[in-house]
């Protein structure tokens, strides 16, 4: 039976709740929605080998859950939320895929080039590449933002994904897919999010660029921006406030599950896309990227 969509799942007023950065999934109130009990695969990903970073917890595990309930097998990169990790890892194998676990910080080149590496030789081969770790703090001072937290906020988002994608080249054919984390923040910024807005702009802009030059070799490049997604990054990185009232400002009134963002990443994963590149698929309840 279906559901009115403004009505599923949690709204504001949402519980008090605050964590150290980056977050954990256990720890939130109520706990996301990554389709564990929802997603249903069709095979549309049959046999495909892909890595996903950030896939420890929120978009990155949804992405992760139905890949491999589409047949796929992950690599999960992640930063230090080891427990998170294996959750993921846990659901991917019961599905009946292959996970590999992969701790390491993407923004620096070396290990961006080592997790291309070690997947090739785990798999020997790659065709799906999901950009999405990132990292946000809030700052509602120019003067607050310090010249190392800006530099993390760009190696970690723009940088760790031109790196991997350089490094992933090499081994990607004709039909693979490239697929990138941007935000409705790229267009319409959050002045409180400077650092992070402006590394989703930039991501916004590396897509397309990228898709133009990739495709006279097959290769496909596409990002999502996703509007508020009640993710580990909310409560670990926004004040009580902005927690407490966090997916009130769109249209649906409530904050987005991790779960439904994940067909639109399979969707551009998919040969069925085989036309589309260059795109940015907007999830975002209702509101406008202007």
């Amino acid at each position: 039976m279906q559901s009115h969509p403004q009505e599923k799942h949690i709204h504001p007023p949402l519980p008090e709740q605050q964590q150290e950065m980056p977050g954990l999934t256990e720890e939130m109130t109520p706990r996301p929605d990554h389709g564990e009990e929802s997603y249903r695969g069709s095979g549309r990903l049959e046999d495909k080998v892909a890595i996903i970073t950030g896939a420890d917890s929120g978009i990155g595990r949804a992405v992760a859950i139905a890949f491999a309930r589409e047949g796929a097998d992950v690599v999960i990169n992640y930063l230090e939320e080891d427990n998170d990790a294996r959750e993921t890892a846990r659901w991917v194998e019961k599905a009946g895929r292959k996970a590999l676990v992969a701790r390491g910080d993407i923004s620096d080149q070396a290990f961006a080039r080592t997790l291309i590496d070690r997947t090739i030789a785990e798999w020997g081969r790659l065709d799906i590449l999901v950009n999405n770790a990132a990292h946000q703090a809030t700052f509602e001072r120019l003067e607050d933002i310090t010249a190392e937290e800006w530099e993390l906020t760009f190696r970690t988002n723009i940088h760790a994904m031109f790196y991997l994608c350089q490094a992933a080249l090499k081994h990607m054919k004709p039909g693979s897919a490239i697929i990138n984390t941007s935000s409705i923040n790229a267009t319409s910024p959050s002045p409180t999010l400077l650092a992070y807005a402006t590394t989703k702009g930039a991501i916004a802009n590396f897509t397309a660029g990228l898709a133009g030059l990739l495709a006279d070799r097959g290769i496909r490049v596409n990002a999502v921006a996703p509007g508020p997604i009640w993710t580990p990054l909310i409560p670990s990185t926004m004040p009580p406030e902005k927690v407490r009232n966090f997916g009130r400002n769109t249209p649906m009134k409530r904050p987005g599950q991790p779960a439904e963002l994940a067909a639109t990443y399979v969707l551009l994963a998919s040969p069925e896309s085989s036309y589309t590149t260059g795109a940015l698929y907007e999830v975002t309840g209702g509101r406008a990227m202007l």
